[in-house]
């Protein structure tokens, strides 16, 4: 089983997902036994649906709970220096545009490129673990070949 490093803001997200999924699953159950009441199941549009339901949150809590055994809970707060590995806020200018954007390195099921957060395995943070200010850094991209200039490092908190 590989290891994925999380962060514990990320850790206890799951977590607490985990947690209400659990406690949903009561009231789906009763959302089937009452649709069930109902009779023919074969034309029961409520049963099915609440069934679906249940499929899709058992599912979600399979995945979480894999993710979760798999974790590796690293504590950004613990690491520091200048190089971009997990856990970094990394400020970054594209050279040829001029604009600056700031991401920070965290695991795969913590990403949310809207928010700034890229996984430790997309090819953006690839390319930046081990760079540091300074340095710059060629990333193939959806929209092409960018080159980017390191500008800081800084770090998550836990």
């Amino acid at each position: 089983m590989e290891r994925e490093p999380m962060t514990p803001a990320g850790h206890a997200r799951l977590k607490e997902e985990l947690a209400r999924l659990k406690a949903e699953m009561p009231k789906i159950s009763e959302e089937i036994g009452t649709a069930a009441d109902h009779g023919d199941l074969k034309e029961n549009a409520e049963y099915h649906a609440a069934r679906e339901k249940q499929g899709m949150v058992v599912a979600r809590m399979t995945d979480i709970e894999d993710q979760l055994a798999r974790a590796e809970v690293i504590d950004p707060a613990q690491l520091g220096g200048d190089r971009v590995k997990f856990g970094a806020i990394v400020e970054l200018e594209d050279v040829d545009s001029g604009k600056s954007v700031t991401y920070s390195i965290v695991g795969r099921a913590e990403t949310d490129v809207g928010a700034g957060k890229i996984s430790v395995t997309s090819p953006v943070a690839k390319a930046l673990i081990g760079r540091e200010p300074g340095d710059e850094v060629r990333v193939k991209t959806p929209g092409g070949l960018r080159t980017y200039e390191v500008v800081d490092v800084g770090w998550l908190e836990g």
